[in-house]
């Protein structure tokens, strides 16, 4: 799939603190979910029935073999059942991390793949509540080796909870395997993904192990696992359309956010110090002025302290010569114009 897997066309780069939590809460609605959607029990197993004579029907039946191996084969059966209390648990969200650490481009689509089938898993347990071979009449060849090596693990007899905790469990979401749908996300990114060829080989092995466990632990039939396959497949050809619906989500919040706000267009930064200082206040305190010879301050004359020259029209002039452009304030020159006006005494001019 690797529409799926392929990097982002923007070059965005997660951060744990904003993908930690969203993980959690997802994960969260998917087990409350997944709790709340349990249906009747004598519906379930009909539905377990149904997929059984289905198979049988199709000439498929690993189950009945691989029950009878793991559960007359202590030292097949015992580890098959760590694994499937485990694995499930530890290899899915270590794949998920090696991602965000090593493989950040590509970790986005992944996630989202992920979520995608989850969520599909949780609508056909929904739809399709589905009892498990194990939690069938003893009548149907079908062992629990959960309950029957429960002795040796931390699960009880109930489900593969830890003791107890059997009832925080819905035991009829069989269909589809999430447990084989989330091994083959696993098994494929790090195929795609694997540099190292155990690495590679890992990815091929992994969800080939886990539909035998499931299979032989008899907690799946085989068409749960073909359907936790699909359950995959579909979520990843959603990727795309999800990725871009939460980009147009992000995009208008952003538009909508008040300036200063985590995520608005102009939060802090340059643009709001520069938008503090007016345009028509200059940096130049002086304002271009300079103090020449009888100024105390920039552009300001008193008559005491005038010198032999005087400043007519802009020129300084120095006896009879004329030097040159003086350079003098706006105040300066305002106070020559009207010296050089009509209405000024024809001294002064």
């Amino acid at each position: 799939m690797p529409h799926a897997t392929a990097p982002p066309a923007t070059g965005h780069r997660p951060r744990w603190w904003t993908e930690l939590p969203l993980i959690a809460v997802v994960y969260a609605l998917y087990s409350v979910g997944r709790l709340l959607v349990r249906g009747d029990v004598s519906t379930a197993v009909d539905h377990g029935l149904a997929i059984l004579r289905l198979e049988q029907a199709l000439y498929l039946n690993a189950e009945h073999p691989l029950n009878r191996l793991f559960t007359s084969t202590p030292s097949i059966g015992i580890p098959a059942d760590f694994a499937y209390a485990s694995l499930h648990y530890v290899v899915t969200p270590a794949v998920l991390v090696w991602m965000f650490r090593r493989r950040s481009t590509a970790y986005r689509t992944a996630r989202v793949w992920l979520m995608n089938s989850t969520l599909l898993g949780l609508v056909g347990f929904t739809l399709m509540p589905t009892c498990p071979p194990r939690l069938l009449d003893a009548s149907h060849g079908f062992v629990d080796t959960m309950a029957q090596y429960s002795a040796y693990g931390w699960w009880g007899e109930g489900a593969s909870a830890p003791r107890g905790l059997s009832g925080m469990t819905n035991q009829y979401a069989a269909m589809p395997s999430l447990h084989v749908g989330w091994s083959l996300w696993c098994g494929i990114l790090l195929w795609r993904h694997g540099r190292h060829p155990l690495i590679r080989t890992a990815g091929i092995a992994y969800p080939l192990i886990t539909t035998i466990v499931v299979m032989g632990t008899a907690n799946h039939y085989f068409l749960d696992a073909v359907a936790g396959a699909a359950v995959m497949g579909l979520g990843a050809l959603l990727v795309k359309p999800v990725i871009r619906f939460a980009d147009g989500v992000k995009a208008r919040l952003t538009g909508v956010l008040p300036d200063g706000l985590p995520g608005s267009r102009k939060q802090g930064g340059a643009s709001t110090a520069a938008a503090a200082i007016p345009a028509t206040v200059s940096p130049d305190v002086s304002a271009g002025c300079k103090t020449s010879t009888g100024e105390r301050i920039p552009g300001q004359r008193t008559t005491s302290a005038d010198p032999p020259g005087t400043a007519v029209g802009g020129t300084a002039v120095v006896g009879p010569a004329v030097v040159g452009p003086a350079v003098v304030g706006p105040a300066a020159r305002d106070a020559a114009d009207a010296d050089a006006s009509d209405d000024a005494p024809a001294a002064a001019r």
